[in-house]
């Protein structure tokens, strides 16, 4: 069972539970912590991160520690500013561009830092009912977004996600538009089993149609004067392509709802592990959708919020399940955390794909789809094919095979064939990171690390949750002002003993080029050692 260090909880907790805690951090620079008065007073009201930063020690040493030691990290990651670094401003959101806008975003603003004040959901979300008629998902996103951008922590506006998803549940144009045509679907019905009794007096047309016909008659009469209709509509559209990956994400979200649902009817435990497939969906949505919304499309919200309670709900999930004790305060915690995964699936249909829909083009749905071949299926749902994607190829893979000229190098020369052949032979997974930050080569094959290959020219911190972001930052950081020139880390994924070992790259004359990532499966090297004994 891997060993789990809570940043939230006491030093002399952790080390109560792992006395080699002590050795670890005396090396550290924690050199109080041998002494017992220190630990039985100080010790008992002291964090690790808080006991880092008054000892000025960084965080960046303290978790590659620990996780060299075979520890997890669990708890709210603190938050590390890189010196002199100045926060990019988030670009003015689109949907501020006109003055009713403006005034419904303050709107909404207001209704979440009501809510993050501490004041009762149903009173915040009554005085919302009387004064709005419908919000839209980019809304909603928005409202988050400035609030972030206001200096609202982002671990507040995550806390306050569920709440927020409560507070405008049947709201959204979306609902909305569904409930109505529901509506209709109902009214026609009615209508022809009242006409059924009556001569066909009606007029042939008339007696002929359709609820659907008619609901198709109904939506191409009514004008569309909902600005954020398209957004909807596109993703349905998207949702229907055979193969799409809207429509693999959609029935992958179908498939957990029906699992929650048989669930909540029979509490069978057994369910429990089949629902924990939801760690894939979420590392697909972290390494495709996410990030290129932030990057690109300057769309952090999601990347920012929904992201950080997607590995909540994974982790918690992970815990309860190595729990062997089952108790009442047991089955608390996982209806709560099913509770937090099924609101998940309403963020993302009513908000997080909307925005994809409208946003990503057709070239980047097709990289996406490509991208999520390497993932594994989740709740039985395999994605099937998508013939357009499938027929256009992936234009990296065509260009880096393309060329006759050979590349010449200081101890030979190879070409690009030979060169690429060389790179992916070599029995690791290979990233490079150039001066910039930015994401330059992977080598190919299956890995236990994502990379896909469109996240190459894209900023690398874009493509780590936000509680690792700062970690990668320091250390990229470290390697720049030459503080340190590697850093490995030992961990368990998978099952496997894994070395990861980031470096910094530097030219003939010192100067830093780039960091460079090797992953290494050492379970051969485990393997070999155990033997010998």
């Amino acid at each position: 069972m891997a060993k789990k260090i809570d940043l939230t909880r006491t030093v002399y907790e952790l080390t109560q539970e792992y006395p080699e805690l002590i050795q670890i951090m005396e090396k550290l620079g924690f050199t109080e912590i041998t002494k017992k008065p220190m630990l039985m007073s100080a010790g008992k009201i002291m964090t690790i991160p808080k006991g880092a930063k008054l000892k000025n020690i960084p965080m960046t040493d303290v978790v590659t520690a620990l996780l060299s030691n075979g520890f997890e990290l669990t708890g709210e990651m603190p938050a590390h500013q890189i010196p002199d670094k100045k926060p990019v401003p988030m670009p003015r959101a689109k949907l501020q561009d006109d003055p009713e806008s403006r005034e419904r975003l303050e709107q909404l603003k207001a209704y979440l830092r009501r809510l993050a004040d501490g004041e009762d959901l149903e009173s915040v979300r009554a005085d919302f009912v009387e004064k709005f008629q419908s919000v839209d998902a980019a809304e909603i996103m928005k409202a988050e977004q400035a609030l972030m951008q206001e200096g609202t922590p982002i671990t507040e506006v995550q806390k306050l996600c569920d709440i927020h998803s409560a507070l405008f549940h049947g709201a959204t144009k979306q609902e909305q538009i569904d409930n109505a045509e529901k509506a209709v679907q109902q009214s026609l019905l009615m209508q022809r089993l009242k006409r059924k009794d009556k001569a066909e007096a009606s007029a042939p047309v008339q007696g002929n149609a359709s609820p659907a016909a008619g609901l198709q008659a109904d939506k191409s009469a009514s004008p569309a004067a909902n600005p954020y209709a398209d957004k909807n509509a596109k993703a349905a559209a998207l949702e229907a392509v055979q193969g799409h990956p809207l429509q693999t994400f959609t029935r992958e979200n179908n498939a957990l709802t029906a699992l929650l649902d048989e669930y909540r009817k029979t509490k069978d435990l057994s369910l429990v592990s089949k629902i924990r497939d939801l760690s894939v969906h979420y590392a697909k949505k972290g390494d495709l959708l996410y990030p290129l919304l932030k990057v690109k499309y300057d769309i952090s919200g999601p990347s920012n919020v929904m992201w950080s309670v997607d590995d909540e709900i994974r982790d918690e999930l992970g815990d309860l399940c190595k729990r062997a004790d089952h108790d009442d305060a047991w089955f608390e915690r996982l209806d709560a955390v099913l509770t937090r995964a099924g609101e998940m699936i309403y963020k993302e249909q009513n908000i997080l794909f909307p925005i994809c829909a409208v946003y990503f083009s057709e070239e980047e749905w097709k990289e996406i789809y490509r991208d999520a071949k390497d993932y594994a299926v989740c709740f039985g749902v395999t994605g099937e094919v998508w013939s357009e994607a499938e027929n256009a190829g992936s234009s990296a893979a065509v260009s880096a095979t393309s060329g006759s000229g050979e590349i010449v190098l200081p101890g030979g020369h190879m070409t690009p064939e030979q060169l690429r052949a060389l790179l992916n032979t070599i029995p690791m997974e290979i990233s490079f990171i150039d001066a910039g930050n930015i994401n330059r080569f992977f080598n190919e094959g299956p890995k236990v690390f994502k990379r896909p290959g469109m996240a190459i020219d894209r900023e690398v911190f874009s493509c780590h949750p936000p509680k690792i972001e700062p970690m990668v930052r320091q250390i990229i950081e470290d390697f720049r002002e030459g503080r340190r020139d590697s850093v490995p880390v030992w961990m368990e994924k998978g099952g496997k003993t894994m070395l990861v070992t980031y470096m910094a790259v530097r030219d003939a004359d010192g100067n830093y080029v780039g960091t460079a990532e090797f992953v290494q499966d050492m379970e051969f090297a485990k393997e070999h050692f155990l033997k010998s004994e």
